[in-house]
């Protein structure tokens, strides 16, 4: 049996390679640059323009608008995921008749923009006003703030339960077989196994859906519901002043990014067991 009759002396850590300075790094040092001097000018604007006495005067309605926007997209959330699992499972369908009117509606709201589908609601169906009268439902689409909501839900719905159809398939085979030899009846096995192992899968495309609805819901502005967009438009149409908008989208970003440190949290909570 061999061994080492001396040991080898320890080596310097090898010298690193040093990078030459090439176009694409110049022309990316380049736009950084651009992007800080822009964020600085932005910020000199701000600070140049401070008006307290309009901070106070439209501060509150701006707070108002908040509360509204964040009130819309957490109910519309909420209702469209409860109706994106009975079209989930349409879509899943082998029932061609079932799986063709889901197949449908996802395609059509899918396919059309949110405006469209909004104006549809808040005006196509107010020349219907005798018909819902008699059926009990004219207060609800007479109000723009639950048009508003209506549309929204109906919308997240079809990306929720698309969302949630390709989590679900995404679910290896085995797992159904393993949980059958094993005796589980298929409900249980689905609500314990299946859906979740498909939520984590989901949960970074439903972090993207509700931050393109926070983004998206700025449109029921248009049908004069007073949300953040809403009493934007409202400040600007009194002041005249362009950073009404700006502050307006200090507010969107920033709920944009405490939710996407929020689910990246969730995300890290969920999926600790799967990390080495």
């Amino acid at each position: 049996m061999s061994h080492a009759q001396t040991l080898i002396p320890a080596q310097p850590a090898p010298k690193q390679a040093h990078k030459p300075i090439t176009a694409t790094r110049i022309t990316g040092y380049a736009v950084i640059g651009l992007w800080i001097v822009l964020a600085a000018a932005l910020i000199a604007m701000v600070i140049s323009g401070w008006d307290p006495e309009k901070f106070t005067r439209y501060g509150p309605r701006y707070l108002h608008g908040l509360y509204t926007t964040i009130a819309l997209v957490v109910i519309s959330v909420f209702f469209g995921g409860i109706l994106s699992l009975p079209l989930a499972f349409a879509r899943m369908s082998k029932n061609r008749f079932i799986n063709g009117i889901a197949y449908c509606y996802v395609y059509v709201f899918r396919g059309t923009p949110l405006l469209a589908q909004l104006f549809l609601i808040y005006y196509g169906l107010g020349s219907f006003r005798l018909q819902l009268e008699a059926i009990g439902l004219w207060w609800f689409f007479r109000d723009a703030w639950f048009c508003g909501l209506f549309a929204l839900t109906i919308n997240t719905a079809a990306y929720q339960a698309e969302i949630l159809r390709g989590a679900i398939q995404s679910v290896p085979r085995g797992q159904h077989e393993a949980a059958a030899s094993l005796g589980i009846h298929k409900i249980v096995a689905f609500r314990k196994i299946i859906l979740s192992q498909a939520l984590i899968v989901a949960l970074r495309p439903y972090g993207n859906e509700i931050i393109l609805l926070i983004k998206g819901s700025a449109v029921v502005a248009i049908i004069t519901v007073l949300d953040l967009m809403g009493e934007t438009r409202y400040a600007f149409s009194r002041t005249f002043d362009y950073q009404t908008y700006l502050w307006a989208a200090i507010f969107y970003l920033s709920m944009v990014e405490a939710l996407r440190h929020l689910w990246a949290w969730i995300e890290r909570r969920l999926t600790r067991h799967l990390k080495r």
